[in-house]
């Protein structure tokens, strides 16, 4: 009992470990394109598809909670250049080469979309796609920056389970569908948000599906 008490004073204890910013001293190697926005904040990208000045489809990606900007759509070259689209993903605030946000909200992350694409010369409307947890970044864009979009599109977004709207049967139902360590891991984020950060990066649990590296295998740029 005593040994389990201390385990779990010593996890109470646990904070984020502050990361360095990529390039800076000590920090991460730079290996992406990035812009500088207003506040300062690097944001990195990716780009792939048609050259943007004779694209058609100019869609900026917003990717998921553990994805980057190198979670991009991947179509056939052939209706790539058939459609003639141009695609831009990001790293967002926090995640691989970007700089963390502070003041992060939802406004602030369609004000980050809206700046690169203007950083881009995107022209003044574009569209936009979010992915799991990126469909939030999508309908930031729709509630902040609707005079932008071109259009916009939500792929197998994140749902919150304990909306007082969404069917308590059917939000049942889809939450037991998951994998279990991703049902513990909704359990942690809810119950104990403060263990979250630790929670996510231990690969020993008996939920690996909870671990991110379990749906993103590292990736070259």
């Amino acid at each position: 009992m005593a040994t389990c008490l201390g385990w779990l004073w010593k996890v109470v204890q646990l904070k984020p470990q502050k990361s360095k910013l990529c390039g800076s001293v000590g920090g991460p190697q730079l290996t992406a394109q990035r812009i500088r926005l207003k506040d300062g904040r690097w944001l990195a990208y990716s780009e792939t598809g048609v050259p943007k000045d004779i694209a058609k489809f100019k869609i900026i990606l917003a990717h998921g909670f553990t994805g980057s900007r190198l979670d991009l759509l991947r179509p056939s070259p052939e209706m790539i250049e058939e459609m003639g689209v141009y695609m831009v993903c990001y790293d967002r605030a926090g995640h691989g080469e970007s700089d963390p946000n502070p003041r992060k909200w939802l406004g602030s992350e369609a004000s980050d979309v809206e700046e690169l694409a203007d950083g881009l010369q995107l022209g003044n409307k574009f569209y936009v796609v979010g992915t799991s947890m990126g469909g939030y970044v999508a309908w930031a864009c729709l509630k902040y920056i609707p005079h932008r979009l071109a259009g916009v599109a939500l792929v197998a977004p994140v749902i919150n389970y304990r909306w007082h709207s969404f069917p308590s049967e059917l939000s049942k139902e889809a939450y037991y569908k998951q994998a279990v360590g991703d049902q513990w891991l909704l359990r942690v984020a809810y119950y104990a948000p403060w263990l979250l950060n630790w929670w996510v990066n231990q690969s020993w649990l008996l939920f690996p599906h909870s671990h991110p590296r379990q749906h993103f295998p590292a990736q070259s740029p």
